[in-house]
């Protein structure tokens, strides 16, 4: 996720909060309380999610490297295994 993006995500989220905090301040009656109400509920689960995304995102890149860090052991060792099977001469047949 680009740094932009997830700037926007969180801010987005934010105004909701806000906005519903505005309107419990601002907006009388039982429509206030059900703007208040769900728009403070949208920006907390949608903060909450990102977090989750954040999380499994950082895990995805974590393994990402993991498997690259293998891949270049499993490369060298299979590259000097190579090495010194060609620097043996062949046998002769007997």
């Amino acid at each position: 996720m680009a740094p932009r993006t997830r700037i926007l995500a969180f801010g987005a989220a934010a105004a909701l909060f806000i906005a519903g905090a505005a309107c419990a301040a601002l907006v009388g009656g039982i429509t206030g309380e059900i703007l208040t109400i769900t728009l403070m509920s949208a920006g907390l689960a949608g903060a909450l999610l990102l977090v989750f995304l954040e999380i499994g995102l950082g895990e995805e890149r974590d393994l990402a490297r993991d498997e690259q860090r293998r891949r270049k052991r499993e490369r060298l060792a299979l590259g000097g295994r190579q090495r010194s099977r060609l620097r043996r001469r062949p046998r002769r047949p007997r």
